[in-house]
């Protein structure tokens, strides 16, 4: 018998999916048209509120691997490249970093689902079967329409930050890009009913 820890409770979860991302939403629109000068250096606001977001990202994990004692590979490397891109950012003063960091998450993401559908590996499901219980087809489509989702994602992150003013690229990476994963899940419905396995066959 395998010892498990409680599920989260969804206020719980929301917060530590999305806290970090509003208050570096938050923070920017507080700090847009100001500078903060610390150490001899002046920020922008850009800067200030990615000082706010890697730090609290991590502590988001750290409560997530305390609460439930397992992180998985996608949160491993969206947490690496939020620390290493966010850390640039803010020791190079260049926003350009934080910019692209949805890009490279992205990319990975569609590289490490496509991978996995090369070498006939599951992965998606690894990360998320007790959430969406699905069967072996189910996971592999829904893996497939991901990898198109996150590489469309990408290129549409290096449009908007490239020509955009940083209000807007803000606005789409902490509202715009929600709004369009959560239609993309809501389009698959009928996929995941389609495939959904019956709640005793899921264990």
């Amino acid at each position: 018998m395998t010892d498990r820890s409680p599920p989260l409770s969804p206020g719980l979860k929301a917060a530590l999916d999305y806290g970090p991302l509003f208050a570096f939403l938050a923070v920017f629109l507080l700090y847009r048209d100001r500078t903060v000068t610390w150490g001899g250096e002046t920020y922008p606001g850009l800067i200030v509120a990615t000082l706010v977001f890697v730090p609290l990202t991590l502590l988001a994990n750290a409560v997530l691997w305390a609460k439930t004692r397992t992180l998985s590979v996608m949160q491993l490397v969206t947490l690496a490249i939020v620390v290493i891109f966010g850390g640039l950012t803010v020791w190079l003063n260049d926003a350009r970093f934080i910019k692209m960091k949805p890009t490279i998450i992205y990319l990975v993401l569609a590289g490490l689902l496509g991978l996995g559908l090369a070498l006939r590996r599951n992965w998606l499901g690894v990360a998320m079967g007790e959430m969406v219980p699905l069967a072996p087809e189910g996971w592999r489509k829904l893996t497939q329409r991901l990898v198109v989702l996150f590489l469309a994602l990408a290129v549409l992150n290096e449009i908007v930050w490239r020509t955009q003013s940083d209000t807007t690229w803000v606005l789409f990476k902490t509202v715009g890009l929600i709004v369009l994963t959560i239609g993309f899940f809501a389009a698959n419905m009928p996929l995941i009913r389609r495939y959904a396995l019956p709640e005793d066959d899921s264990r």
